[in-house]
């Protein structure tokens, strides 16, 4: 067996034994190199389940993190997804294998034109990558089907909630960022919101306003 086929099955073994079970979603990840995401002397830590510093103070989260995400989130070919926190731009490409079409937001502009050169040499003509405050949404083109967030408010943010589909669902890390963070789950139904919380995570924290980069 070649050296990255061996490393590819490692990997997905890896993403099963820490729970991340659906079909779909290890097939996504198993198209979707995460080393075209990793730049400079992390690069060779690509294929470990940790996460890795990335510009601007960020980081590309662990694998196993991201595809339990994913899995919660649930999303069928015919969605449309809201990512808040484009930071390397990996979620969203997972995310574009999955969904009909996937917005992007980060407040950084640097990680926004970086990830954006990702998904042109990738192929992934489904992604629109924005420069905007996440913790806002995107009024213009909600409702959303599915919504991920990869930065931990203290609460689920209401713009976001406001634009969840009912019958949609959010997955967002919700806790102070100096103490253990729960990853919940949020449900829109005709009423009101059903909240599951699914696990312990820990995430940067999810800051208003676009950065100066």
């Amino acid at each position: 067996m070649t050296e990255p086929a061996e490393r590819k099955m490692r990997f997905l073994y890896g993403l099963r034994s820490k729970g991340v079970t659906d079909a779909r979603v290890l097939t996504a990840m198993e198209r979707i190199d995460r080393g075209a995401f990793v730049r400079g002397i992390f690069a060779e830590r690509a294929y470990e389940d940790m996460p890795l510093p990335i510009a601007c103070g960020q980081t590309i989260s662990q694998p196993s993190v991201v595809g339990l995400m994913t899995q919660a989130l649930a999303v069928s070919p015919r969605d449309k997804v809201l990512e808040v926190g484009t930071g390397s731009g990996y979620q969203a490409a997972i995310l574009s294998q999955l969904a009909r079409r996937v917005y992007t937001v980060d407040r950084h502009r640097r990680l926004v034109r970086e990830a954006e050169a990702v998904f042109q040499s990738l192929g992934l003509t489904n992604i629109t990558a924005i420069a905007a405050d996440g913790s806002h949404g995107l009024p213009d083109q909600a409702p959303f089907d599915r919504i991920l967030v990869t930065a931990a408010p203290e609460d689920p943010p209401g713009p976001l909630l406001a634009q969840l589909r009912i019958g949609g669902i959010m997955v967002v890390p919700v806790g102070q960022s100096d103490t253990v963070q729960s990853l919940i789950k949020v449900t829109r139904q005709p009423h009101g919101y059903d909240y599951d919380e699914l696990r312990p995570v820990r995430f940067v924290p999810l800051v208003e306003g676009l950065a100066q980069d």
